[in-house]
């Protein structure tokens, strides 16, 4: 239990409809959301692999039967990855395409911005796995912030891997409440670098945040 009625809990399947409505809210910076204009693709991309393929991975926040926050994420990052490539990328492209997602205007530029991102290098980054193989993702609804959720979300997740004997976590994040928020808790900066590809709604360069955190 935490404060004000709240607890955490593990994830059921009840739960997957509002942990993708969070992830859709939460997930990027205000100013960049309008460009992610498919909610269910956005989820399926935050989500799915979590939800559907490592459920024993997540954890919601709980108050008064609703779910006000979350944490997921994998004990194996490589087979994470793996499935992801197979099963997940492809039915994200088929879905795509038959809700005429791809063929839009907004889609066909923010797609070219990815690509020159991808061409500048960008997205190239070390693999920490090896010392870091697990990873997670966490969000809280906007309405609930401040309230200490988060901390204690990731030290619920941290005892959860410890208990798995998992070596480390690592994730990545592109805000500097987040990145301030991590360093608070004892997670350190692995790696950094300048992402381009929300420039145009944003008017300034992402930073983009490894962070990591070893357990044993």
């Amino acid at each position: 239990m935490l404060n004000n009625n709240i607890f955490i809990r593990k994830f059921n399947n009840s739960d997957r409809e509002d942990v993708r409505r969070i992830s859709c809210n939460t997930a990027f910076p205000e100013e960049s959301r309008k460009v992610f204009f498919d909610d269910e693709i956005l989820a399926d991309t935050l989500t799915l692999y979590f939800t559907n393929y490592e459920p024993g991975s997540c954890f919601v926040a709980v108050k008064n039967d609703k779910i006000i926050g979350y944490i997921i994420g994998t004990t194996n990052v490589k087979l994470m990855r793996k499935i992801f490539i197979a099963k997940i990328i492809p039915n994200l492209v088929i879905k795509g395409l038959s809700r005429g997602i791809i063929f839009k205007r907004n889609t066909r530029r923010f797609l070219l911005r990815i690509l020159l991102s991808l061409l500048k290098g960008e997205f190239i980054r070390p693999n920490f796995s090896k010392q870091y193989p697990a990873t997670l993702h966490i969000n809280i609804d906007k309405a609930f912030r401040r309230q200490n959720i988060g901390k204690q979300l990731i030290k619920y997740y941290l005892k959860f891997l410890k208990e798995k004997n998992v070596s480390g976590v690592h994730f990545g994040v592109m805000s500097e409440s987040a990145k301030e928020f991590f360093i608070k808790l004892g997670f350190n900066i692995l790696y950094v670098r300048k992402r381009s590809y929300l420039k145009y709604y944003l008017r300034k360069y992402i930073t983009y945040y490894i962070f990591g955190i070893l357990l044993k």
